[in-house]
Formats: structure tokens, sequence, C-alpha cells
């Protein structure tokens, strides 16, 4: 090998040639735009670099109202369509079978009801459902917090009145208020931070009241199933999800034509889709939450409950990421597996050596 200072110098000089290069063929490449999504659909807008966030207090606020409710206040009451303790594994697969199906049966009757009465049939189907969740999972925290809250103080005639006073009157008044102004503000404001902080808080309810209501292992069979449904719903053609956000776009065959072009740009490399700004669903942070707040309620362990988070995080990044080539793609499949199979696994780890 020669130690010729010139030589050195004249491969610097080439790398460095070669780096801009590269540098200008990168800053070359189509930055795709991608459609906007209308503004009253029920998603979370974040940067690239902050995907995280609602994820996290998504996952930590419903794991602490799960945890008070189940733990400390002792509401233990699981429903299912079929019991775990009658039926076992079957009663397992025969929930997450109905629950899946009835997510299917939803998006398809979503996307019938686009197409018949057009997209704003949306707002008022987002509206009724905002309002029942909001207004009767509120209520039933608030239940939980104030008798959190009363059992402190004693026994006296006085603080029972007071306590039935704050439970039948104060709080569904001040629930039923709260809720109309929520609703309110969804569909009126164009504030993006008064509609996330409505996604997440609607999010949240949804994890904590399932996390306490389902049995573990069927809620488990959930989340698999809906996965599932989810890439089926995402990618394939006729998909209720991809359908949905083509009658947003309006596609028609000169846009199906410049997709085709587009789709052979990004195959090739020379064009990526913009993924500074990003959109999570309503229905993705409410699974991820479910998630962990279930494996803290079956395990009582915080470290497991940390690495099914971090878990979930991860899938999600490695779901972004795909997202440059990808107009759209399905949130939770890679998210849910890894926190499946990481809470597996540490379950596994804690029997085998801590008990």
């Amino acid at each position: 090998m020669s130690n010729n200072p010139n030589s050195v110098k004249v491969r610097k000089d080439d790398q460095d040639e070669e780096q801009k290069f590269s540098e200008i063929e990168e800053g070359q490449k189509g930055i795709i735009k991608k459609d906007i999504i209308p503004h009253f659909l029920p998603t979370y807008r974040i940067k690239f670099n902050y995907y995280s966030i609602p994820i996290v207090v998504v996952i930590i606020l419903a794991s602490i109202l799960a945890y008070l409710t189940f733990f400390v206040a002792g509401v233990q009451v699981e429903e299912s369509y079929f019991p775990e303790d009658d039926l076992g594994p079957l009663a397992v697969l025969l929930n997450g079978v109905i629950f899946t199906v009835i997510a299917v049966v939803s998006g398809f009757l979503i996307v019938f009801f686009i197409k018949k009465l057009g997209m704003g049939v949306l707002k008022y189907l987002f509206g009724i459902s905002f309002g029942f969740v909001s207004f009767f999972i509120t209520l039933m925290f608030l239940d939980v917090i104030i008798y959190l809250i009363f059992i402190q103080f004693p026994e006296t005639t006085f603080v029972y009145r007071l306590y039935l006073l704050f439970t039948n009157l104060y709080i569904p008044i001040g629930t039923a208020i709260s809720v109309f102004f929520l609703l309110y503000k969804y569909f009126t404001s164009k504030s993006i931070k008064t509609k996330n902080f409505i996604v997440l808080y609607i999010s949240l309810l949804i994890s904590a009241s399932m996390s306490i209501v389902l049995p573990f292992w069927s809620t488990l069979a959930i989340l698999v199933g809906i996965s599932f449904w989810d890439i089926f719903a995402v990618l394939y053609k006729k998909g209720p999800i991809k359908e949905m956000i083509e009658l947003i776009s309006e596609n028609d065959i000169k846009d199906e034509m410049e997709e085709a072009e587009l789709k052979e740009k990004i195959e090739s490399g020379n064009a990526i889709y913009d993924t500074t700004n990003l959109e999570i669903g309503i229905g993705d942070l409410a699974f991820y939450g479910l998630l962990t707040s279930s494996v803290l309620l079956f395990t009582n362990n915080i470290i497991i409950a940390a690495l099914t988070t971090v878990a979930i995080v991860i899938g999600t990044g490695i779901t972004i990421s795909r997202l440059k080539k990808n107009r759209i793609l399905p949130g939770l499949p890679i998210s849910i597996f890894l926190g499946i199979g990481t809470f597996l696994l540490s379950q596994l780890i804690v029997t085998i050596f801590f008990i």
C-alpha cells in the first residue's frame, strides 16, 4: 500500500466529491406532499421527531386510570361475550373473532354511508360516538376518583350526603356540560392543539375502560385480530380505510394514472413521501394504550408494562420510517405484535428466574 501523501489527498478529494454528488442527488429527489386529511377526522397531528409523545402520554394516563380503578378502588368487573373462566382458550378465540367481525362490519358500513350520504355523514357518526364514549366513561372514572377522595374522610352523615350530592348531581351535570363543550370545540375549532387534546382524551378513556372490562387473554386476541384487519383495511384495494382515503381524495382516472407514475418514481428511489408531519389515528392510540394498560393490570409489574411501551414506540417508529415509500400504512400490526412479543418474553423471564 502506498504512503504517498499526494495519493491520500487524491482519495480524500474523490470521497468529498462523491459525498457532494450524493447530497445533490438526495436533494433532487421529489418530496411528495400527502393528501390533507379533513380536520374533523379523529387523528393526532404531530411532527415526525415527536411522534412518541402522544403515544406515551396516552399509555401513561390510561394505565394510571386503569390501575386506580382496578387495584385501588377495587372495580374488577370483567365483561365479554364468552367468559374465559368457563370456556378457557375457546372463549379467548371466540371473543377475538367477534370483536374483529364487529370492526370489519363497522368499517364497511362507514364506507357505505359515505358513498350514499357523502363525507359529511362522518361528522354525525363521530359526534354520536364521541359524545357517548366521553359522557359515560368520563362519568365512570370521575365516580372512581370522587370515591377515592371521599374514603379518606371519616364516615359522617355530612360526608355521606356530600358524596351523594357529587355522584348524583354535580358530576353528571358537569360531565354533560363538559362533553357538550368538547364536541362543540372539536367540530368548530380550527386549532390543531384543541383537536389533538380531544383525540388524546378520548383515546385514553377508551384504553383505560376496555383494559378494566375485558379479560386479559381475550384482549390480546382482540388486538391480534384487529391488527390483521388493519392490514387488510389499509393495504387491500377494496379495504374500507383505503377506500375512505380515496373518497376523500376524490381520485379519477387521471389521478390513477398519476398514482401509477408516482409509484414507479418512489420504487426507483427518485421520489419519497413527505413525513415531516404525521397523523396518528385515534384507534391506534387507543389500542396502544389498551395493550399496556392490560399488561399492567394482569402482571401488576411496572417494568414489564414499561418494556411493552418501549416496544410499541419502536414498532410505531418502524412503521413511520416506511411511510417515506408508502402513502398510508396500518399503524397497529408492527407495534402490537412487538408489544405482545415483549410482554410474553418478559413474563417468561420473570416466571423462570423470579418466581
